[in-house]
């Protein structure tokens, strides 16, 4: 057997050879940053419409296509899921419940490609199919045309007699937004386009019904510099051509706001009965520049925009109820303090304070009711708890069903009792509750069957901390079969982020226990640069600060071999979008660390990736600059691709792009690929696959990301040696 395996290897060791032999063309360019040149071997890959440039990367994709497809085994997690979907029957996802009990969701059966809208009155009424994506081809579009429509976001009227649907198409991000009237199952003719809303703004509904806010996008070339820029608030009435846009808040509308050409205009709309709208200038960050106008004005076409506040207020998730504005205060509490202020005297800085600081857990999120202000709380970004505010210095702890890892609400408003809890956890599926405040019980609502999944029964959580570099502990999540043993040959996907605030939540993953149930662990870093300790964890992970992300990644990953868990040869990286400058550094830097790494549309080229077009422009303020010389230096060492040396020996590699992502430019990817396969001195595999149907892997069908999801996990098995997955002849 082993000179059987070793034959394998060798045969493997020959296609990797010839691959060596088609590098991607090279043309480079030097670029001089205050006096630093840096010389860009692979430039000319930023092309895409270079016939070279488009034919090395389908050669790639073809080639990496074919090693997949020899890997044993490949395909069991696209079948595990297929037949859980089965089990399961059908799924529900975006519920939208209206103040008068009128329910709008998606739902997807196991039989079928995509989701489909839904409606019914009240939890118990009858549930009646809304509409189908595919009439959206079939009424709008040639029925020749070869494209995966998707369902991105639902946003009912106050009332709920009207829906607008936005849809997407092969993962591109921008959507198209359809309008129906619900009780006459009437599709609006008219389909406003160039919108992200699933993304930014949303879509903010009039008081009347009669029409809506959205963000419009001046250009919708994800590769062009001016995409996402200059975008604008329109107010569209039902029935009028999208075509004649009703500007209301952008720089060009109201160029006394000082807005940023790469700030996304938005307005929030919190209740019917306000007496004002809200516009805040979206952007990386979570404090933003935001405006008050009267809704009076706004509607009467009055240019009287005032300035709510600004960043250094530090102000985070606003609400407004009649004069009221309540907000997650940042403003010298990094762990957040839920407080109160007026319209008429806004005071950000000193404002009431309902919920203090707690130096242990993180306000997350809070609704208000009729009976008071719930709000949750969460401990090293994993561990969850509900609290109800009632009356000043009257702060109950409210049990939840079961311990969970995360925790999300939702209410019909503030002038009613209803309020709904969904909680999670690694190994709990997610399940969501009507809370009864009157008897302190819950009741299970869920909208799709919770089933058992007792292959999963050995399969436990551990929660622990690691010392990083400095002395400072990391929460690290641990999930395995309670009966693996420490004899350092445990296989081992770790999974990070780090990045823009982002707390790596705890979530019911069919991936990572799928995982786990075939022998290995995962392990997921939560490293500074998100939210989980607050807003300071995510400061002492930016910028200049940013190698501490990678540097906590590694020692929790020393840690893991340390504790004989397992070892390098036996580790895998997987990260994505921003998590590719987590994991990219990693690898860069400890390249002996892991056996593997996978990376799905990661930010691999940050000192280029802010005139990569797409959102390029908004990753400034938490990557830095080029245009300072400080920026330029935090850009350099957190930049992957720049930072690959020359005769080194390389982890086995998979990096993935969808070649219509407007989020992560897709020759980002490319290149990044095409220096490492020249620059790698070992025998181990560089493979670049490019989804042509897909995105920023999100806005894609099921079936596609579960197909997707398989090749990774089985080319990481694959090089971790797991036996189910090595080539048998």
């Amino acid at each position: 057997m082993r000179k059987l395996i070793f034959i394998i290897a060798n045969i493997f060791a020959d296609f990797f050879s010839a691959q060596k032999e088609n590098l991607a063309p090279s043309n480079p360019a030097v670029d001089e940053y205050f006096g630093n040149k840096i010389v860009d071997e692979y430039r000319n890959l930023e092309d895409l419409n270079d016939s070279s440039t488009l034919n090395w990367m389908k050669s790639q994709t073809q080639f990496s296509r074919s090693i997949i497809d020899k890997i044993p085994n490949k395909d069991f997690y696209l079948q595990k899921r297929l037949e859980f979907d089965k089990k399961q029957g059908y799924s529900v996802s975006d519920l939208c419940v209206t103040s008068n009990d009128k329910y709008f969701y998606l739902k997807k059966n196991a039989d079928e490609k995509t989701t489909k809208v839904y409606f019914r009155n009240g939890f118990e009424g009858k549930e009646k199919l809304l509409y189908d994506p595919v009439n959206f081809v079939s009424t709008f579009f040639n029925s020749g045309e070869n494209h995966q429509y998707i369902i991105n976001l639902l946003s009912p009227s106050w009332d709920g007699s009207k829906l607008a649907i936005s849809i997407t198409k092969n993962g591109k991000g921008i959507s198209e937004v359809i309008v129906i009237d619900v009780e006459k199952k009437y599709v609006y003719p008219e389909i406003i386009s160039n919108t992200d809303p699933s993304n930014i703004g949303g879509i903010r509904w009039l008081e009347d019904n009669s029409g809506f806010f959205y963000i419009s996008y001046p250009s919708v070339d994800s590769s062009s510099k001016e995409y996402g820029k200059n975008t604008q608030s329109v107010l569209y009435k039902l029935g009028e051509s999208p075509d004649k846009l009703n500007v209301v808040f952008s720089n060009f509308n109201n160029p006394n706001l000082k807005i940023e050409e790469t700030a996304y205009p938005a307005i929030l709309a919190f209740n019917p009965d306000d007496k004002y709208y809200v516009g805040v200038l979206v952007d990386s960050e979570d404090f933003r520049r935001t405006f008050i106008i009267s809704k009076r004005d706004l509607i009467k076409g009055k240019n009287s925009w005032k300035q709510l506040y600004t960043k250094d207020d530090k102000v985070h998730n606003i609400t407004l109820v009649n004069n009221d504005i309540y907000f997650l205060s940042g403003y010298n509490s990094s762990n957040y303090k839920l407080c109160k202020t007026t319209v008429q005297n806004p005071n950000f800085k000193n404002p009431e304070v309902l919920v203090p600081e707690n130096a242990d857990e993180v306000i997350k999120g809070y609704k208000i009711t009729k009976d008071g202000i719930y709000f949750t709380r969460i401990k090293n970004g994993v561990e969850a708890k509900l609290y109800l505010l009632k009356s000043i210095n009257e702060i109950n702890n409210i049990k939840t069903p079961f311990v969970s890892g995360d925790i999300s609400l939702d209410t019909k408003g503030k002038n009613f009792s209803d309020i709904w809890i969904t909680c999670s956890g690694w190994a709990n599926s997610q399940q969501r509750f009507r809370y009864n405040l009157q008897n302190n019980s819950y009741t299970a609502e869920n909208f799709a069957p919770v089933i058992e999944y007792p292959e999963f029964n050995d399969i436990i959580v551990e929660e622990i901390t690691v010392k990083s570099y400095d002395g400072v502990e990391v929460p690290l999540s641990l999930i395995y079969n309670k009966n693996i043993k420490k004899d350092s040959k445990t296989p081992v996907l770790l999974n990070g982020y780090g990045a823009f605030a982002e707390s790596f939540y705890p979530y019911f993953s069919i991936s990572y226990l799928l995982w786990a149930k075939q022998g290995g662990m995962v392990a997921v870093p939560h490293v500074r640069g998100g939210g989980e300790k607050g807003e300071q964890w995510h400061l002492d992970g930016q910028k200049s600060k940013k190698p501490n992300s990678w540097k906590d990644l590694i020692a929790c990953t020393e840690f893991l071999i340390e504790e004989k868990y397992t070892s390098s040869s036996n580790i895998a990286l997987l990260g994505g979008s921003a998590g590719g400058v987590l994991m990219g550094r990693a690898m860069i830097e400890r390249p002996d660390l892991f056996g593997a790494v996978i990376i799905e549309s990661g930010n691999l080229n940050t000192l280029r990736k802010e005139i990569s077009g797409g959102t390029g422009n908004t990753t400034v303020q938490e990557y830095g600059s080029v245009n300072d010389l400080d920026g330029f230096k935090s850009l350099r060492e957190m930049d992957a691709y720049f930072n690959i040396k020359k005769n080194t020996n390389y982890p086995a590699t998979l990096i993935t792009a969808g070649i219509n992502d407007p989020i992560v430019t897709p020759w980002i990817s490319a290149k990044f690929a095409a220096k490492l396969l020249a620059y790698n001195a070992s025998t181990n595999p560089v493979l670049l696959k490019i989804d042509y149907e897909g995105g920023h892997a999100t806005d894609i069908p099921l079936v596609q990301r579960y197909s997707n999801l398989g090749d990774i996990f089985a080319f990481a098995f694959w090089q971790l040696g797991h036996p189910s997955y090595q080539p048998k002849d």
